[in-house]
């Protein structure tokens, strides 16, 4: 384009100087139409990129890997002016998403529409914009860009895998139902009856003693006397392993592609949200901790709520924290109370946490563990003697190693542990 400006412009000074030396009209006319066009092809590329209107309609602000990014893009010509050619630049970092489009010729007052669908397959927080419009003359000698700097945001959850029975230590909390604690949800416990109220639900109903007192009853419920279920996830800068890209399979059976990353990182981020996801589902009291790098709590809590905040950390969350699973453990026992059950998630191979943990089961919490074998993501260290250990120490163990089938690995009943060693 450059190229065919420039021999315009050599052309109107060639018969500038031709007209001046030879005084003919031709030339000067000829000078002038050149002129003429140029300064037409300017204003024409210069109103081509305004009298628009551009939109962008996202239908979710949340996705997950493995699925679907849907949006829609709207461009309306607003000009009494066709707009030959319209091409829209999109700038967003959502990987794979690229919406960008060339609109064809644009009648006065028309509009364009076109969508994009795009599988999502990384986890994290994305930005979706700015945009530019580029368009030009006829002639193909002037183009004008035009920024828009409307910028909106997107969070992809991390892939989760359907966990049919995971194997965790029985509570031992004491008292069974005899829990007074009020609960506005359906639990297996019901402490008693009261009278109907405008908005109760009809399956809450107890249709024996209304019949019996001649008015409606409904049933009040208790908290359920199931421990607390914690959720640490260890990652740690030193636990983190992974490998280069294009290096050993790279596939996993258990979700469509893209595949996860050979990494334990997204090994462990994505067995925590499974994890997360299978606890909530089965109605138990679920609290989740990890530093990634920033120190992550959440307390015990029922829902869909508690799941989607979860998610919303593990997103964003990465192995950039100093602090190590030995000195998490120490820092957030607190929270822990006797009958809870922990889970641990981690590809450390630092015996000094399976010293803690061991501490935490005395105290009478149950521990079990989630280890992903570092070994088979390339790391030269040894798993066989940590995983000896934990098992010594009474502590449930689930071994995941890359390419593992994780529905399969995550998906069983312990029958039988190994007596508890003293450290």
């Amino acid at each position: 384009m450059a190229n065919r400006r420039n021999a315009f412009y050599s052309l109107l000074i060639f018969c500038l100087v031709m007209g001046l030396i030879s005084g003919r009209t031709f030339f000067f006319n000829l000078a002038y139409a050149i002129g003429a066009l140029l300064i037409g092809s300017f204003l024409w590329s210069w109103t081509a990129v305004n009298w628009l209107s551009i939109s962008r309609r996202t239908y979710a602000r949340r996705a997950q890997v493995g699925r679907t990014l849907d949006e829609t893009f709207t461009i309306r010509n607003t000009s009494l002016l066709p707009k030959l050619w319209t091409e829209v630049l999109d700038h967003s970092d959502l990987p794979g998403h690229n919406p960008s489009h060339v609109v064809a010729a644009l009648g006065p007052r028309r509009r364009y529409q076109w969508e994009t669908h795009t599988l999502c397959t990384r986890r994290g927080e994305f930005k979706l914009g700015p945009m530019t419009v580029v368009s030009g003359d006829p002639f193909g000698l002037f183009q004008f860009p035009r920024q828009i700097a409307a910028v909106s945001s997107i969070i992809v959850y991390p892939p989760t895998i359907p966990i049919h029975r995971f194997a965790t230590p029985a509570g031992t909390l004491s008292g069974g139902e005899a829990v007074r604690r009020r609960a506005h949800f359906v639990t297996t416990n019901a402490s008693g009856v009261r009278d109907y109220q405008p908005g109760d639900s009809f399956n809450r109903i107890h249709w024996r003693s209304s019949a019996r007192k001649d008015r409606l009853l409904v049933k009040e419920f208790e908290l359920d006397p199931l421990s607390d279920v914690w959720l640490f996830l260890d990652l740690s800068r030193g636990s983190l392993v992974e490998r280069a890209p294009g290096a050993g399979n790279g596939s996993l059976a258990t979700l469509p592609p893209p595949s996860l990353p050979a990494s334990t990182e997204e090994y462990g981020v994505t067995v925590a949200a499974s994890l997360s996801r299978y606890f909530v589902e089965k109605g138990r009291a679920l609290g989740f901790a990890t530093y990634g790098p920033r120190r992550e709590i959440v307390q015990p809590d029922r829902g869909p709520r508690l799941l989607t905040r979860i998610l919303e950390i593990l997103a964003v969350a990465h192995s950039e924290a100093d602090i190590t699973l030995h000195q998490m453990l120490a820092l957030e026992a607190t929270y822990l109370t006797r009958g809870t059950t922990l889970v641990v998630v981690t590809a450390s191979t630092d015996p000094r946490w399976v010293t803690e943990a061991y501490m935490l089961s005395r105290r009478g919490i149950q521990v079990s563990c989630v280890l992903i074998d570092p070994r088979s993501f390339g790391a030269t260290s040894d798993t066989t003697q940590i995983q000896q250990m934990i098992e010594s120490a009474g502590i449930q163990v689930h071994t995941v190693h890359q390419d593992d089938d994780l529905t399969a690995a995550l998906s069983y009943r312990v029958t039988g542990l190994r007596a508890r060693a003293k450290f």
